[in-house]
């Protein structure tokens, strides 16, 4: 397993290698199985993404009852022409919204790079597969890189609200995300790190409040923001624009900042939306 994205931005540059590549190469040695069914692994991932899309139901309520059919609000919306944000940002929201409000609802997910930051990566990939019509063989070569992304802040950091706040799971999603939507529009490695550095950069301290101790609130709708927010950093990259502090030590501050959380924004739900009157009322 890499632990530098600068150690894979060499290998790449070396071996003449895609960054795609060079994660398939070290997960599959890793697992000692060959790349081709690595890749098929990798593609039942994806399939299992466009699923969870797809199969959302928007008459079911999550057992708490807090969490159900807001994706379909956005859908009305967006059908009106009325979000602000446009169509293809439009699309992320809803399915940011529709994968998220699934996991909490008890349908299948793929946790990406958790279950509760499950619809980010999603919602930025499909929505992009459906937008320019790419091969689902191209969009795993995206997730690899999502995955080599997620992989790193792994090995450096956590994806552990409990460990590191929400920056952990939202923002590593987030970071996975604007990677991979950058690689889809072309981008070297350099740029996909760039990408993936803005995008966690954007939502370090996130704390980890959840009400009630659900996967919940304000969970699902952090999802969202963390979709956006990759489509943003990828734009930002795409467009020549670098992170002035390189991803690695990116990652190495959201763990140092982390470490620095009280406990009580770490997932207890003692601290932060929890806390609230509303969120203790909710609790009830």
């Amino acid at each position: 397993m890499y632990s530098s994205l600068f150690d894979i931005c060499g290998i790449c540059e070396r071996e003449g290698i895609s960054f795609w590549e060079a994660i398939q190469k070290e997960d599959a040695s890793e697992q000692n199985i060959e790349c081709d069914k690595h890749f098929k692994i990798m593609t039942d991932f994806y399939l299992a993404m466009k699923k969870s899309d797809e199969n959302y139901d928007e008459n079911l309520k999550s057992h708490s009852g807090l969490v159900g059919g807001e994706a379909k609000r956005i859908s009305d919306r967006r059908k009106e022409n009325k979000l602000l944000c446009g169509d293809f940002c439009g699309s992320v929201m809803e399915k940011a919204l529709r994968v998220s409000e699934s996991n909490a609802c008890m349908k299948r997910i793929v946790a990406s790079p958790t279950a509760g930051s499950c619809g980010v990566v999603p919602a930025a990939l499909v929505s992009y597969q459906e937008r320019y019509g790419l091969s689902d063989d191209k969009m795993v070569e995206a997730l690899y890189v999502s995955g080599g992304i997620g992989e790193v802040i792994a090995k450096r950091a956590t994806l552990s609200g409990a460990e590191g706040g929400c920056q952990a799971e939202i923002g590593s999603a987030s970071a996975m995300a604007a990677g991979a939507l950058c690689f889809l529009m072309g981008g070297d490695a350099e740029q996909i790190c760039n990408a993936a550095a803005m995008a966690l950069k954007g939502l370090l301290g996130l704390a980890c409040d959840p009400v009630a101790g659900l996967v919940e609130v304000p969970c699902v709708k952090r999802n969202v923001i963390g979709a956006i927010n990759a489509v943003t950093s990828a734009d930002m990259a795409m467009a020549g624009i670098k992170s002035k502090i390189p991803a690695d030590e990116v990652i190495d501050a959201m763990k140092s900042i982390g470490r620095g959380m009280s406990p009580d924004i770490r997932e207890t739900g003692n601290g932060g939306l929890a806390a609230t009157p509303t969120g203790k009322e909710l609790v009830k």
